[in-house]
């Protein structure tokens, strides 16, 4: 399958920011990812006190007859889509607030365990490989050796052991 949108998934995160800054939405956030089993993406938007999700991905695009393979032509159309809602907006067609009333927000995040947050981490991470790896970039900045303190150093080894603990506890549920 051919690629359908031109530019790369980067080039769409830069769009997404102007349509976000057009809609009025300051805080937002976005994934996409291409792996073995299929691509997929999503932008979450603070809006009104509430997170809106917008999805894409190969299973959805190839149910309503579309077939989008590519992480970032499934951005690309969540992109184009949002910008459809800014230029409504522009227009004076609709508010925001109308058109989001019939989206459903997302449930209040639970509070993320200070031992995530000491990490860096604004979400719980997805594997106990991501707190490997987070806990790896940093040591290598706040180890004694590398100039860092031995409290600072010892703190984030605590909240790294910490955030395994947590981990293993919430498969074990």
């Amino acid at each position: 399958m051919r690629k359908q949108y031109s530019g790369t998934a980067e080039d769409f995160e830069k769009k997404l920011g102007r349509v976000m800054e057009r809609l009025g939405v300051e805080k937002y956030q976005c994934d996409w990812t291409q792996g073995r089993g299929g691509s997929s993406c999503w932008v979450e938007m603070h809006y009104g006190g509430s997170v809106y999700r917008f999805e894409n991905s190969t299973a959805k695009s190839a149910a309503c007859g579309r077939g989008l393979t590519y992480a970032s032509d499934l951005f690309a159309a969540v992109v184009y889509s949002l910008e459809g809602l800014a230029r409504a907006v522009e227009q004076g067609i609709f508010t925001l607030d109308m058109l989001l009333a019939g989206v459903p927000a997302l449930p209040a995040a639970p509070p993320l365990e200070p031992c995530f947050q000491a990490l860096g981490f604004t979400q719980r991470p997805e594997s106990a490989e991501e707190i490997k790896a987070q806990y790896k970039r940093l040591a290598k900045v706040m180890h004694p050796d590398s100039g860092g303190s031995e409290e600072a150093f010892i703190a984030l080894t605590e909240n790294y052991e910490a955030c395994l603990r947590a981990m293993e506890e919430a498969q074990e549920k």
